[in-house]
């Protein structure tokens, strides 16, 4: 059972239109992004990559904002990619139109296009386009995750000493005490669980909970548009989300953890042992 707070809980047939509408959204997107793609590029330096990054967001912004809006009328745009904390009341439209950007951009493999719906602070769809794979990985509130259509279960690890756990950088320039506190957390999740990843984007590790793959995720961070596509995933599919003392995460949290329900607790003893 989820810790993830779910005060609006929604009708089977409320958010069908607005979910086409998102997977024809981020669908689109992500073939508009596969084309600007180049296994070769490599970006030579911090201005070519800040352009780059850009391009990819006004390109993909251009295909997807005005056809999500339309797919759920009244709902409204949330602009700064990279912002957090809580949102106004109503419905929100929380996009990333190139997670794992600056993957996009240097030749590497994991990245995607991503749009959440939010109502009153809490997800209750969502839509994560993987261009590479062609995986379309979606969820909405109270009717299950699904990868393909294929309905996602998480892991049902119970010792974390067997599991696969990863967290990551939420953006460039963080402060040096997040910075310190992450590297610390990876210190003493490599001492606790068999293999610890450390890698961006969050949704792209998100998914992998989800899906069972890994077994969880955390982040000193409150990057909404990289957390709350993952967020119902994991919900969705099973598996706890709170933050990391285990308490139910909402956009306003400062950190997140998303876990397999059967270690969720030992994750968050080694992570509250480092405060």
């Amino acid at each position: 059972m989820s810790a993830f707070p779910a005060p609006h809980r929604v009708r089977s047939s409320e958010f069908a239109a607005a979910l086409d509408g998102a997977v024809t959204a981020v669908k689109a997107g992500g073939e508009h992004l596969l084309k600007r793609y180049d296994r070769t590029a490599r970006p030579g330096d911090l201005n070519e990559i800040v352009r780059d990054i850009y391009a990819n967001d006004e390109a993909v912004l251009a295909v997807v904002k005005e056809p999500l809006l339309a797919a759920r009328p009244g709902s409204q745009w949330s602009e700064d990619e990279l912002a957090g904390g809580a949102l106004p009341e109503g419905e929100w439209w929380v996009v990333d139109t190139a997670e794992g950007n600056i993957n996009h951009i240097h030749g590497m493999n994991d990245w995607s296009v991503t749009a959440t719906l939010v109502r009153d602070n809490t997800p209750v769809l969502t839509a994560v386009y993987v261009p590479l794979t062609g995986d379309l990985y979606t969820a909405v509130q109270g009717q299950g995750a699904f990868l393909n259509g294929r309905r996602l279960q998480v892991s049902a690890k119970s010792d974390l000493k067997a599991a696969l756990v990863g967290t990551g950088q939420a953006k460039p320039g963080e402060t040096e005490e997040a910075l310190r506190r992450l590297g610390a957390s990876v210190t003493a999740m490599l001492l606790s669980a068999l293999v610890v990843r450390a890698s961006v984007p969050a949704t792209m590790q998100l998914i992998h909970v989800a899906a069972g793959r890994m077994d969880a995720f955390w982040q000193f961070s409150d990057v909404r548009s990289g957390l709350l596509p993952g967020a119902l995933l994991v919900a969705e599919a099973g598996g706890m989300v709170t933050d990391t003392r285990g308490e139910p995460w909402t956009p306003s949290s400062q950190d997140f953890l998303a876990t397999a329900p059967g270690i969720h607790q030992q994750v968050v003893d080694v992570l509250t042992s480092l405060t």
